[in-house]
Order: structure tokens, then C-alpha cells, then sequence
């Protein structure tokens, strides 16, 4: 029996994607969250390595929500010899199966285009992972109750407690022999349209938290002003709105607004169109699991039916052949696939197009060089110069800012023994880390890549009736 708790920060740290934790006890080896690494080709590249960990002896998979970042690398894991359970709540593993049937179709789609087009230097290029690596994954998944106690193994229990950020999102609550272990994952804003505000810990003896804004706070802006004025703007040059959306959450309160604005008749009525087959797969989850959002069942059909809802790629070379003014939102929000590059192809290079990011554009996206003024953008080996105008939404973040990251964490009653500052680029993490010292006194520590940490596990009485070995 091993007297201590070995952690393996295996993503989310020191950057803000490819969330992966490995908790070992020394009986069981337990992973939170199994994301994919975006944005610069170096931590891209990392999703091609082996992790530096027996995967066959992970006895389970833990999710705290769908999104890439937290789900994109499951196929992987499951084709180097993962065998057993990925758990989350049901909306989670219906946004992730979404997600991962997605990603394996993108990925065999730009390899097959790549080896037509020879722009790669590998010869053949092959996908991370195909369809079939995906439905393999999907197979191992295990839905669990939100709120509830579950028993993992012997000693062992995991709470999954509502966390707003997108539907089925949660933090988990790890209790190991009486000690507590609180994984953050992505946390959802106070006021949100479609989400309610999130469930807060209040006990955590090791803290892992998410930093994705811990430098800054959002502006209060009037986002429906805010969005009629680009609208307006956009309609009077004659030009087209382009919003490079996330499929999950974002799409959705997107279509709301807009749909919101139309109702009002604060925008005229042009075309209004949802280009995302994922997207789309998305709405399906919000009517499913309506008790996790708080869009009223005759509002969700209401929208749907204003706009122009994409399923089939030549229906997209319909809409890029009319010229005429329109929104459109496609999918992916930070530019780094689907559909909204083929848009882009087409209209990066009219002054009339506007372009309108919604959300957290990671480091090396071409969203994120679009935000800080690329003059020009490369697609699929293309290189297209940038005159559309770009705007910035940034109060439309999923993510809890600075202020709402420190609300989330009031209710804690104990100073955790360790606190783990992640899932934040290095600024904003150790902006945060000084922060959280300041106004609650905890000493924070920032883990590096692959770095291990050990947490004492002394065995006391309270411990060993939790069942922890003598």
C-alpha cells in the first residue's frame, strides 16, 4: 500500500486544452477528462506521442463535459489499450459521441484532402483517429447521475455536481479514503441565456482549477446592442456576417440572440443560416435534456424554424453562391476545421464580410490570429489575405471570468492542502495563482507537462472506515 497519491498532469497544464489527469492510488488509477491538444503545432503534435503511463492499467474515465478539449482524445486512448469505463452525466456523453463521430470524420476528410492535394510531408497523411476508433470509444461509455454519490470502487466515490458552461458540464467532486479531490473542469458563467448558474464546492482538499480567464473580466457589454450593431453594420456595406462558432452552447445561444433580435424586428429579416451538421446534432441534445438548460421547449422550435439549418456540404456552396447579405454561423469556433473554412475561402478577401468571434481563441488558431490582426490566413496550404473587418464578442465566453472563477470557490470551508492552477495559458494562470493568494490565502501551484505531484495519504481512523487499506 502506497502512503501517498500520485497525480500525472497529463494535459491542461501550462496551456489551456488537452485536459488529461491521472490519479493514482496504487490500487486504482483513475483519469479525469481526456482532451485533445489544439491550437500550436507543438502541443498538436503531442496527440500523436503515447502517453508516458500504462494505459491498459486505468481502471475508468471521468468527464466533466463534452468538448474536444475534454473528450477528443478518448479514441486514441482506447486504441493504445484502454478497456474499461468512460463515465459522465448523459447530455456529456451524447455531446461528446457528437464530437468524436465529428472529429473522426474531419480528420479522414483532411487526410484524404491532404493526399490529393500533396501539401503534407507525410506520405500517405493519416487521420489521428478514423470512425470506426471512434464508435470505439463511444462503446465504453457509462452515464452517471448528476449530484449523486457513486461508488467507484471500494473506498473510492465520485460526485458529478452541475457546472453550467454547456449542457451536461459538471465538476467532480473525488473523494479517495476520506480525502477530497475537486476537478473544476470548465465553469459556466453566473448569467448565462440557456444555462443555469453553476453549483459551487464546499469542501476540497485538492483543488484543480481551470484559469481559461483568471487575468480578466468580461465587459458588460449590451450583447444584443452589441450584436445589432455588426448586424447593421455589416447589412449597410452590402456584405455577409460570418460567425465561426463552437457547435455546442455557443451555436445555440447564438441562434437565440439572433432569433430574439429578429422577433423584436431590431434586424431586418435576411437569410439566417446554421452551417454545422454538429451543431445541428446539438439541438437534438438540448430537446432531449431539457431539465439542463433553460430554453422553454416552444422558443428551441421557434428558433430552429428562422433559420437555414446545414446538413449537406452542397447545400453550403448554395448559400457561398448567393450573394446576397446574410448571417451565417459554421462551425468551428476557433477557425481550426469545419465548415467555416470553406467560407472564409470565399470571403476573407471581400472588405464587405464581416467576421465575428465568439469565444476563447486558443494560442496558434487561426481565430486567435484573426483577433490579433492577421493580414493574411493559411487554409489548407492556401495562404488568403485578410480584408473582411473582425469583430470580438468576448462577453458571449462560456467561461467564468477572474471575478466569477473566485464567487465559484466562496463556499469552500477548508484551505486546501494543494491547489493546482491549469487549464489557462501562463499569464492568465499565474495572474490568477497571485489573485486566489491574495483574497483567500492559498499557496498555488502551476504543474508543468507531464510533471507528477504526491499527496500524503495518511490512514486515520475517519480514513479507514472510507475503506482504506491498513
Amino acid at each position: 500500500m502506497k502512503n501517498n497519491i500520485t497525480i500525472h498532469f497529463l494535459g491542461a497544464a501550462g496551456t489551456v486544452t488537452g485536459s488529461k489527469y491521472l490519479i493514482d492510488t496504487g490500487e486504482r488509477k483513475i483519469m479525469i477528462d481526456c482532451g485533445l491538444f489544439q491550437g500550436l503545432k507543438k502541443l498538436r503534435l503531442l496527440n500523436w506521442d503515447y502517453l508516458p503511463v500504462n494505459i491498459e492499467e486505468i481502471d475508468t474515465v471521468l468527464l466533466t463535459h463534452g468538448h474536444m478539449d475534454h473528450t477528443g482524445y478518448l479514441p486514441r486512448l482506447v486504441k493504445m489499450g484502454f478497456k474499461k469505463t468512460i463515465q459522465g452525466t448523459s447530455p456529456t456523453l451524447d455531446i461528446a459521441a457528437i464530437i468524436l463521430r465529428d472529429s473522426a470524420k474531419i480528420q479522414e476528410e483532411e487526410a484524404e484532402k491532404t493526399n490529393k492535394e500533396g501539401y503534407s510531408k507525410h506520405k500517405p497523411a493519416e487521420p489521428l483517429y478514423d470512425l470506426k476508433d471512434a464508435e470505439k470509444a463511444i462503446s465504453h461509455f457509462k452515464p452517471v447521475p448528476e449530484g449523486e454519490w457513486i461508488e467507484l470502487f471500494e473506498g473510492i466515490k465520485a460526485r458529478f455536481q452541475y457546472n453550467g458552461h454547456i449542457i451536461g458540464a459538471t465538476f467532480i467532486e473525488l473523494d479517495i479514503y476520506g480525502k477530497r479531490f475537486v476537478f473544476s473542469g470548465d465553469i459556466g458563467r453566473k448569467e448565462d441565456l440557456l444555462m443555469r448558474p453553476p453549483k459551487k464546492p464546499e469542501r476540497a482538499d485538492v483543488l484543480f482549477i481551470e484559469s481559461t480567464y483568471g487575468d480578466r473580466l468580461h465587459p458588460k457589454e449590451d450583447l444584443e446592442s452589441k450584436l445589432k450593431e455588426i448586424i447593421l453594420h455589416t447589412i449597410k456595406k452590402g456584405g455577409t456576417l460570418i460567425i465561426p462558432s463552437f457547435a455546442v452552447e455557443r451555436t445555440q445561444t447564438l441562434m437565440y440572440l439572433l432569433w430574439q433580435l429578429r422577433e423584436k424586428k431590431a434586424i431586418p429579416e435576411i437569410p439566417m443560416i446554421m452551417d454545422s451538421p454538429m451543431g445541428a446534432n446539438v439541438l437534438n441534445v438540448f430537446h432531449m435534456h431539457r431539465e439542463w438548460h433553460k430554453l422553454p421547449v416552444d422558443d428551441c422550435t421557434k428558433m430552429c424554424h428562422t433559420f437555414r439549418i446545414i446538413r449537406d456540404f452542397k447545400e453550403t456552396w448554395e448559400v457561398i453562391d448567393n450573394k446576397n447579405t446574410k448571417i451565417v454561423i459554421a462551425g468551428s469556433g476557433m477557425i481550426s476545421g469545419g465548415r467555416v473554412l470553406t467560407y472564409l475561402q470565399q470571403y476573407l478577401r471581400k472588405p464587405e464580410t464581416s467576421v465575428l468571434l465568439a469565444g476563447f481563441q486558443v494560442e496558434g488558431t487561426r481565430g486567435r490570429a484573426l483577433l490579433e490582426g492577421a493580414s493574411e490566413l493559411k487554409i489548407y496550404g492556401k495562404y488568403y489575405e485578410v480584408k473582411a473587418e473582425v469583430f470580438n464578442l468576448q462577453v458571449l465566453s462560456a467561461h467564468a471570468d477572474q471575478t466569477e472563477l473566485l464567487d465559484w470557490l466562496s463556499e469552500i470551508k477548508n484551505a486546501p492542502e494543494k491547489v493546482f492552477i491549469t487549464h489557462g495559458e501562463q499569464q492568465s494562470a499565474d495572474t490568477f495563482r497571485v489573485k486566489l493568494k491574495d483574497v483567500y490565502g492559498w499557496n498555488c501551484i502551476i504543474p508543468e507537462l507531464y510533471s507528477i505531484e504526491e499527496i500524503p495519504l495518511e490512514i486515520t481512523e475517519k480514513q479507514a472506515a472510507y475503506g482504506a487499506p491498513k
